[in-house]
């Protein structure tokens, strides 16, 4: 008679320890986007069910109802890309097995109308449930709302839509990671210091929540508003480049940048351009192999990472389990893990 699947079977294949598995498994503590994935392939292989699982499956003998599940992507190129759609890409394979099926859907643009012609591009083709990020846009929400009336949850990952009737958030405590961007910047720079805080589109309620973190806890440290000079780039290289070059030659007393957005590349090439390379401090969020240089080499200083894999993944299995098994988020998912990576402590 054949084994049933374990989990130490699970660790052995994916060749990690059967406490990494538990934590893929509860999505708990961070685990690395490479590792998790393998753990996903490893739990597919051999086929593991977690005791619910099998005892749901057992006690039923049925099979879980096929459904359609859509997700609309922001113009978001970059690490942001890669790493949420490796989130889907696993989780559209485990879905898949449990008769769903996925459909992912691209903005090329920040046009509100845009992401809600997607929207409805997913519902005539029978979503029944969809996984979003997009402007904090008020028919934005309106569309959701309108979903919600109609009994197609929506979940929101990356940037929250806060007054919409969406069924949950996945993603990071943006606001705590700005605190904790402020804490540390803080203390690298004197007190009568400027600082250029550079964000990506205002629009978007996690690019504000991180900079009003940042800003809240900065004036929590002794800095005054007049001493944080705030920049919308819309994460473009050559704006991001020109701000950068402008506050350098206008911003009396400016010592550090920060980077609540990406197109740090645009920013750190404008420093070097200036000849000050080492004399301002940069920090910024998430990683990238770009990025990964930069802290190597110096020109930036720290980077303050969120586990954009599982962006990807929570949301779709969170609607198949609320669709397949009627079980519904108990609450938003956001993550406690938040990660500050330097030149010493690179994966």
């Amino acid at each position: 008679m054949n084994k049933r699947p374990t989990i130490q079977m699970v660790a052995e294949r994916a060749g990690v320890s059967r406490g990494t598995v538990d934590r893929v498994l509860n999505n708990r503590s961070y685990v690395r986007a490479d590792v998790r994935e393998r753990v996903l392939n490893a739990i597919r292989e051999v086929g593991y069910l977690s005791p619910r699982e099998a005892h749901r499956q057992a006690g039923t003998g049925q099979q879980l109802p096929p459904v359609r599940l859509g997700v609309v992507l922001p113009n978001w190129a970059g690490p942001f890309r890669d790493e949420v759609t490796r989130g889907i890409d696993a989780a559209r394979a485990v879905l898949a097995e449990r008769g769903a099926q996925v459909r992912v859907c691209t903005c090329e643009s920040d046009i509100p109308v845009e992401t809600i012609d997607l929207l409805d591009e997913l519902l005539s083709w029978g979503a029944q449930g969809i996984a979003l990020c997009a402007l904090n846009d008020l028919t934005i929400e309106a569309k959701v709302n309108e979903m919600a009336e109609k009994h197609i949850p929506c979940i929101t990952f990356n940037s929250d839509l806060p007054e919409s009737r969406r069924l949950c958030f996945v993603g990071q405590d943006y606001a705590k990671s700005g605190r904790i961007a402020a804490e540390l910047l803080s203390k690298c720079i004197p007190q009568e210091a400027h600082v250029l805080a550079m964000v990506g589109n205002l629009e978007y309620n996690g690019h504000r929540t991180r900079l009003d973190g940042f800003c809240a806890r900065m004036r929590e440290r002794g800095f005054y508003a007049e001493q944080i000079d705030v920049v919308e780039t819309y994460n473009d290289y050559r704006r991001t480049y020109n701000k950068v070059t402008e506050a350098l030659q206008n911003i009396t007393g400016l010592r550090a940048i920060y980077m609540a957005n990406r197109s740090v590349t645009g920013c750190v090439d404008a420093v070097k351009a200036a000849g000050m390379a080492g004399k301002i401090r940069v920090i910024a969020h998430d990683m990238s192999p770009r990025r990964k240089t930069m802290l190597q080499e110096g020109s930036l200083d720290l980077t303050i990472t969120q586990d954009l894999y599982r962006q990807g993944y929570q949301p779709l299995m969170l609607l198949g389990d609320l669709l397949q098994k009627q079980e519904e988020p108990a609450t938003d998912q956001q993550s406690a893990s938040i990660s500050i990576i330097c030149a010493e402590n690179i994966e």
